[in-house]
């Protein structure tokens, strides 16, 4: 995903979020629906026409995505299973758990309930288009509807293929689990099948283009690539809640952290600090005192001739919520948090004291030794990938 999501509404106390990778895809859709779609479903119109139609489909794609998500997440509360939102990114969108499902039947019922709402909708769509085509409602609206009928029936389908982390393989991966007992296992399993699937839409899509089919070749090409991605990403992430889960920040923190006073003036904190430690963000202090943080955002707000006559204490913020935590948090909580936040560091405290610095590099660098001692080498840039699909 590209960078960090922007939020759209909160609906039943779920935050739908769109990532910039969406906004992409959404004009693809807008450009292969005029382009493509509905001049062939409905010739005869105007280009203006056709557009209007494509914007229209798009944002019912758009709604039925969502709705498709909410189906997972609403069943994913009632199971106990907590969620972090919904995001919109490339190809649809992911309903965010916070844990894995803590049984495969749970996992079984989270994953059907998506393609099912959007079997329902293609079926309501459906049959608007035929109470509209009974009322001789115009042949735009008309192509519209059989439209978002047929594409939440495909997308039902495709995502029921056994690809994981489509819904199909979620379903294949609680199967496996309800055989095995082994979730970490069942994964890798539905993982792998999930980048098989991947590189054959590559080879289709590549295949595609030769033959002179371009918009079908850059849909099925960017589709492999994606599922490709998502299924080893997945894989990875499981890896990490593994490897972490249940270890406290304390276990990683590293104590003394770098503190800078109040005191000091903007450019000895630069000389003596951003370009001696690398940071962006550092804890101050002043005297003994937790006095907040400075961060090099907050800095280059400041005309840099007032450097050398302006002190840290004069532009420390108090610290970001997401900037702290304490020693007792769960170091996959600790990094789903610089993940969100985007933060390479968090600031430990106790009792509004510091007492320490979490990294991810640290993190990193014990799953990368972590999982080379139990299964494999896995590189910490490959690491640090699957974090950030989190």
């Amino acid at each position: 995903m590209f960078g960090k999501p922007i939020t759209l509404f909160k609906l039943v106390g779920f935050e739908v979020r769109i990532d910039a990778s969406w906004l992409i895809i959404a004009f693809l859709v807008v450009w292969t629906l005029a382009e493509g779609h509905f001049p062939f479903q409905a010739p005869g119109l105007s280009q203006a026409t056709y557009w209007g139609m494509a914007v229209a489909g798009a944002i019912g794609l758009f709604a039925s995505i969502i709705i498709h998500e909410f189906a997972h997440s609403l069943v994913a509360r009632r199971d106990g299973i907590p969620m972090k939102g919904i995001t919109l990114f490339v190809f649809g969108g992911v309903a965010e758990m916070e844990t894995e499902p803590p049984t495969a039947a749970a996992e079984f019922r989270m994953a059907i309930a998506g393609p099912a709402m959007s079997i329902a909708i293609g079926v309501v769509s459906y049959a608007v288009y035929l109470l509209g085509a009974a009322l001789e409602w115009p042949g735009a609206v008309l192509a519209v509807f059989s439209y978002l009928a047929f594409i939440n029936v495909a997308l039902a389908i495709f995502n029921m293929l056994p690809a994981f982390p489509l819904d199909g393989g979620r379903v294949l991966r609680g199967y496996l689990w309800s055989r095995s007992g082994n979730l970490r296992r069942s994964t890798r399993t539905a993982s792998r099948i999930g980048a098989v699937f991947g590189t054959g839409f590559i080879i289709m899509g590549l295949f595609s283009l030769l033959m002179g089919n371009l918009i079908g070749g850059i849909w099925w090409f960017l589709i492999g690539m994606f599922l490709r991605g998502a299924s080893l990403a997945s894989y990875r992430q499981l890896e990490i809640r593994h490897a972490l889960e249940g270890e406290p920040v304390s276990r990683f923190m590293k104590e003394d952290p770098v503190m800078v006073p109040a005191s000091a003036t903007l450019q000895r904190f630069v000389d003596d600090y951003v370009y001696q430690h690398y940071y962006d963000m550092f804890p101050v202090v002043e005297g003994s005192r937790f006095a907040g943080c400075i961060t090099t955002r907050a800095l280059k707000r400041v005309p840099r001739e007032e450097w050398r006559h302006r002190t840290v204490g004069e532009i420390a913020e108090a610290c970001m919520e997401n900037s702290t935590v304490s020693p007792d948090t769960d170091a996959v909580e600790a990094m789903a948090m610089m993940s969100r936040a985007q933060k390479s560091r968090l600031l430990v405290t106790r009792n509004g004291q510091i007492t320490g610095v979490i990294t991810l590099k640290d993190l990193l660098s014990f799953l990368a030794l972590k999982l080379d001692l139990e299964e494999g080498v896995e590189s910490p840039e490959g690491l640090q990938e699957a974090v950030a699909h989190r």
